[in-house]
């Protein structure tokens, strides 16, 4: 799935905002996306935007 960070920024987490990212899935609500430090760590969904299923 496609999704996108829409948090604010500078932000302590690894992601850009309005950026789109592939999640590799969710665990416990969370989404597993590989951020900018090309690994892949949970985001809270409150900062997610899914783009495309």
């Amino acid at each position: 799935m496609k999704i996108k960070y829409i948090g604010k920024e500078p932000s302590p987490l690894r992601l850009l905002n309005n950026k789109e990212y592939e999640c590799l899935g969710i665990e416990g609500g969370w989404y597993r996306i590989v951020d900018e430090t090309e690994e892949d760590y949970l985001y809270p969904p409150e900062v997610i935007q899914i783009i495309k299923e």
